[in-house]
C-alpha cells in the first residue's frame, strides 16, 4: 500500500462519512409517526461520531500530505421511517467491512496508530449498525 493508494482510500472513507452526517441530519428532520421524537433523537445522537470519524480522516489525509475531499457521496433515498432505519443499517454495516479493510491497509502502511484508530471506528460503527438491528427487530412492516 502506497501513501497516495492510501490518501485516496482514506478519501473514500471520508466521503462516506459526510455522506452519513447529511443522511442522519436529514432523516431527523424525515422521521414521522408516534416515533418521531425518539427516532429524531436517535438520528441526531450519531452525528458526533460521524463528524469526529470525519475530522480523524481529514486530519489523517492532510497528514499525509493530500487533500481532504469535500464531496459526499450520495445520501441513501428514503421515505419511510423503516426506509430510513433500514439505509442507516446498511451504511453502518458497509462502514463496519470498509474500516475493518482499512484497517489491515494502515497495518501494510505500517501506520499502526491509524490502525489501532480504524479498528476503534470499527467498533463505533458495528455498535451502530447492531442497535439499528434492534429498533428493526420488531418494526412494523
Amino acid at each position: 500500500m502506497d501513501k497516495q493508494a492510501m490518501i485516496t482510500h482514506l478519501n473514500q472513507d471520508l466521503a462516506n462519512e459526510l455522506s452519513a452526517i447529511i443522511q442522519y441530519t436529514t432523516y431527523a428532520a424525515k422521521a414521522t409517526g408516534p416515533y418521531r421524537p425518539q427516532l429524531t433523537q436517535f438520528f441526531l445522537a450519531e452525528v458526533p461520531d460521524e463528524q469526529l470519524h470525519a475530522q480523524y480522516l481529514a486530519n489523517k489525509i492532510v497528514a499525509l500530505g493530500g487533500e481532504p475531499t469535500t464531496v459526499p457521496t450520495k445520501v441513501a433515498e428514503a421515505h419511510t421511517n423503516r426506509e430510513m432505519l433500514e439505509a442507516v443499517l446498511a451504511a453502518e454495516q458497509a462502514a463496519t467491512v470498509g474500516y475493518t479493510q482499512r484497517a489491515k491497509e494502515a497495518e501494510e502502511f505500517g501506520d499502526k496508530g491509524m490502525a489501532v484508530q480504524l479498528e476503534d471506528m470499527v467498533r463505533d460503527e458495528s455498535g451502530h449498525a447492531e442497535e439499528v438491528e434492534r429498533i428493526l427487530r420488531d418494526w412494523p412492516l
